[in-house]
């Protein structure tokens, strides 16, 4: 079905649509490998649409949820082992929707799922260096010294990390409650950063990525992301 090339855009979370009008005006949309008009319609089923060289993803409209993964859930489509995956926390959507990076089984917390592949790509791919918060729970309390080892980079089996941002929160009986914010994305990185300085991680949950974080979310619920929010996450990469 045809619509305005401005509500396209704009339901594509790029830009408002008096803005993607300006876009349009200046040469920056195309349909078919021709420059758009003003006013113009067309239907991103059938129709190439580009915004600076890059197609909109396909429909036209991008769907991005941030869901609060509970433990126990395989960040995946599918799993061969039959484990719970965190696409069955999302099966009313009937597009094909991908995480954004991955949280192993037992990691809960923040995890974003879209169906904008150029989305994911970017946000994940390692120069962007997008952050990312988590809350981890040790065994042991953190020494200062160690705090400075994590802060500075430090070096695991598959090379130095970037450097960290550690913040000592609580004592516990024998654990420690630990933030920590890194701009990678390394398998298992927080758990092996911790367990290098002698501090294994026994709880662990992502509170926040970049601006976003969980807010009033419980463990298996989720929420869309708004237009705006997802304009911010193109501008951040």
């Amino acid at each position: 079905m045809k619509e305005r090339l401005q509500k396209l855009i704009a339901n594509a979370g790029l830009t408002s649509r008096r803005q993607a009008e300006s876009w349009i005006e200046a040469g920056r949309v195309r349909v078919n490998g021709r420059p758009a008009t003003l006013g113009e319609s067309a239907d991103p089923a059938v129709d190439r649409i580009e915004v600076d060289g890059r197609p909109l993803p396909r429909g036209g409209e991008v769907i991005c949820l941030l869901l609060h993964k509970p433990s126990g859930y395989v960040t995946s489509a599918r799993d061969p082992q039959g484990r719970p995956v965190v696409v069955e926390l999302v099966k009313e959507f009937r597009e094909r929707l991908y995480p954004v990076g991955r949280l192993d089984l037992t990691t809960s917390g923040l995890l974003l799922l879209t169906n904008d592949g150029e989305l994911a790509q970017r946000l994940t791919h390692p120069r962007h260096e997008v952050e990312k918060t988590y809350l981890a729970r040790i065994r042991g309390h953190l020494a200062a010294d160690q705090a400075r080892r994590l802060e500075s980079g430090i070096l695991l089996e598959d090379g130095p990390t970037a450097p960290a941002k550690v913040r000592v929160l609580r004592s516990q009986g024998s654990h420690g409650w630990i933030e920590i914010s890194i701009r990678e994305g390394r398998n298992r990185q927080v758990r092996r950063m911790f367990e290098a300085v002698g501090h294994p991680v026994s709880r662990l949950q992502r509170i926040r990525l970049a601006f976003l974080d969980l807010g009033e979310l419980k463990p298996g619920q989720y929420r869309r992301l708004t237009a705006d929010e997802i304009r911010r996450l193109k501008e951040l990469t």
